[in-house]
């Protein structure tokens, strides 16, 4: 079993304990840290290097986007970049879509259910996004409606085969790499192999941000049936030509 190193940053000391608590009495995950600043908890994750940082939107110092932006940012190639999952009590917009747009992996409100919380790490750690159901639609329609900076998405997308833009659907719509496995009948090492090269060649970080594309490009949009893949594949195949 893999183990998930985790740094808990929130200015609520009690919240914070609760949180690191809960997390520690999971057999795969790890609480390395605590933190109750926006600094501290940029300070203390170039120093341990955790997995992945649940943190706060609102912390003392700097705030919990700007800390994301700093956390995810490449100073080097080799450097260590960890997953940021943000929790708020506050589904505003500008914690929704800014803590996104500076390169966090997931989004959960604080009343979530406790399992929700260990989930979201879990999922986080693998690479995948997290986004609370109930800001979920806005954060979709958002993706469709403005496109990424500098981000050409319909080009990205071009460059995938009818397989990849397959995956690349089906990770739009929530699933994993074991229920990709099963839906497509492929080994999950497969899988993995069609997931690196979607990210490699839309220049993604992670699979939130190629989700992103999914939406940007038009591939997938709100409110699009699993029954409309094909379609979907067909429709860039015809553009391709």
């Amino acid at each position: 079993m893999t183990n998930i190193s985790v740094l808990v940053a929130d200015d609520e000391p009690i919240v914070c304990s609760g949180m690191a608590l809960l997390l520690s009495m999971q057999p795969d995950i790890t609480v390395v840290g605590q933190a109750h600043t926006g600094d501290e908890a940029v300070r203390l994750t170039r120093s341990l290097m955790p997995d992945v940082v649940v943190l706060d939107i609102r912390m003392p110092g700097i705030d919990g986007v700007a800390a994301t932006r700093l956390l995810t940012e490449t100073p080097e190639p080799s450097a260590h970049l960890p997953r940021v999952l943000i929790v708020t009590t506050f589904p505003d917009d500008h914690a929704v879509y800014g803590s996104l747009r500076a390169g966090a992996s997931g989004f959960l409100l604080k009343y979530a259910a406790p399992s929700d919380l260990v989930a979201a790490v879990r999922r986080v750690a693998a690479g995948d996004a997290w986004i609370d159901p109930t800001v979920a639609p806005r954060v979709i329609a958002a993706l469709t409606a403005i496109p990424g900076h500098g981000n050409p998405a319909p080009e990205l997308v071009a460059r995938l085969t009818p397989r990849e833009r397959q995956v690349l659907t089906l990770m739009a719509h929530g699933m994993d790499n074991t229920v990709l496995s099963r839906r497509l009948v492929l080994s999950e090492a497969t899988v993995k192999t069609h997931v690196s090269r979607i990210l490699m060649k839309t220049s993604c970080r992670d699979r939130a941000a190629a989700v992103a594309v999914a939406y940007q490009s038009g591939l997938v949009r709100p409110g699009q049936g699993l029954g409309d893949l094909d379609q979907n594949v067909t429709t860039w195949v015809a553009r391709d030509a």
